[in-house]
């Protein structure tokens, strides 16, 4: 795997304390690895930064291995949808990274259809054209996400980082009013009691024609509950986070859209 990292700045105070008292690497890397997320005094806005560009290993003809994690080339939900992007959420500390999620993002192959501008253009323009990840958001197709947890972290903490992102977005398009604070409450709510170990999987379900999202959580290969949501600006934010562009939580999910997508538009 080529990896291409981008120095991240900030530093827990938890890391730095315990640093001091550790008398070599190897001590200093374990005690680390042994950190929960909520002992990491991470900002809220930095707990989901991307240092990483990632070469995805194919087996065979049905699973993408993002990071190990499995991802289906090909999953249907009201129709078959097709693995267009992934990626992972991590952040680099002190030039160690830790990984939180992996993210496979599935689209219907139409998708193609309501982006005919960008034709001819080259990934990497693609990835920084906003215009263009706002067309896809906007596009009348079927979308779905499979976020897989990586480091376990509380589902409060999750949710808590998803409101946050969302409300932000929201108030300064002047979009944020009852209706998006009582919307975004119930997704707070529906993560406050879970418990995100590894290999839990949360997905996002927008269906082509309706302004909502079908939000499901699953471990142990076994579905947990789900909610749905029904704010327009809320779902739409939410599509935004992941799916933002140069705003995007995953710069490596939005550079592998836009290389898929640039590479089925050349055909």
């Amino acid at each position: 795997m080529n990896h291409k990292l981008i120095s991240f700045h900030y530093l827990p105070t938890t890391v730095f304390n315990n640093k001091a008292r550790l008398e070599d690497k190897d001590d200093y890397l374990t005690q680390l690895n042994n950190l929960s997320l909520d002992r990491l005094s991470i900002p809220s806005h930095c707990i989901f930064f991307e240092s990483i560009l990632l070469t995805p290993t194919i087996m065979g003809n049905d699973v993408v291995m993002v990071d190990e994690i499995p991802f289906p080339q090909q999953i249907t939900t009201a129709k078959p949808l097709s693995l267009l992007g992934y990626g992972i959420t991590d952040i680099e500390i002190h030039f160690l990274q830790i990984k939180f999620t992996a993210i496979g993002v599935y689209l219907e192959p139409e998708i193609v259809g309501h982006l005919q501008q960008w034709k001819g253009k080259p990934g990497n323009v693609v990835a920084e054209d906003d215009d263009f990840f706002e067309a896809l958001i906007s596009a009348p197709v079927e979308k779905y996400l499979r976020i897989v947890v990586i480091k376990e972290i509380k589902g409060s903490q999750y949710g808590v980082q998803l409101e946050s992102s969302v409300r932000d977005r929201l108030a300064a398009d002047d979009k944020y009013e009852d209706e998006e604070e009582a919307a975004l409450e119930k997704v707070v709510e529906f993560f406050q009691s879970k418990y995100l170990k590894k290999d839990s999987i949360i997905t996002f379900h927008f269906p082509a024609t309706s302004g909502t999202v079908e939000i499901a959580f699953s471990t142990e290969g076994k579905e947990d509950s789900k909610i749905k949501v029904e704010n327009a600006n809320v779902v739409e934010t939410i599509k935004k986070w992941y799916l933002g562009g140069t705003r995007g939580v995953s710069p490596s999910t939005i550079t592998s859209l836009a290389n898929t997508l640039s590479a089925e538009l050349s055909k």
